[in-house]
């Protein structure tokens, strides 16, 4: 099997649609069961398509082979990686990897410890961070975005200790 080239790029506004679809999916096969009932409200497509644009300065999309589809993003926050999402056909490809790489490397420009947030209940991601380095640094209530405020998810705090900020 050949190897894939995966290509990052900073997002764009034409990657709105790309990216809230990957979120969207992505969000329900992480989420469904080990959130409050009340986000499910919260988290429909249209939700998504709105929530890209404030976030598309502090995303990166992943493309493979050069064939100009998105299949993955990042959203770093200062210290933290607010979002990393891959589309479920290039999972298993490598391309999880290599944005967790670029967030830890855009993190570490800055800070010492790099942090997400996983629903507790989300096993499958908590595996991935814990195999990649991050450990997991306890409880948390993550305030999650909602239409006129927050509403608080229990989660699990993963951390990464990163290079020293020049």
């Amino acid at each position: 099997m050949l190897a894939r080239v995966i290509a990052m790029r900073p997002a764009t506004a034409a990657d709105v649609d790309a990216i809230a679809r990957i979120w969207h999916a992505g969000w329900r096969d992480g989420h469904l069961g080990h959130v409050p009932d009340e986000l499910h409200a919260h988290r429909g497509l249209d939700a998504f398509v709105a929530r890209v644009p404030p976030r598309l300065a502090t995303t990166t999309v992943a493309e493979v082979d050069g064939g100009g589809e998105i299949v993955g993003f990042i959203t770093v926050i200062g210290a933290e990686l607010e979002q990393l999402y891959v589309a479920a056909h290039a999972r298993g490809s490598g391309v999880a990897a290599a944005l967790l790489e670029r967030a830890e490397q855009q993190i570490g420009e800055r800070f010492e410890v790099a942090w997400l947030a996983v629903a507790s209940g989300n096993a499958r991601a908590r595996r991935f961070y814990e195999r990649r380095g991050w450990h997991d640094a306890g409880a948390l209530d993550y305030a999650a975005e909602i239409a006129g405020g927050t509403l608080a998810v229990a989660c699990r705090r993963y951390e990464r200790k990163l290079a020293r900020p020049r």
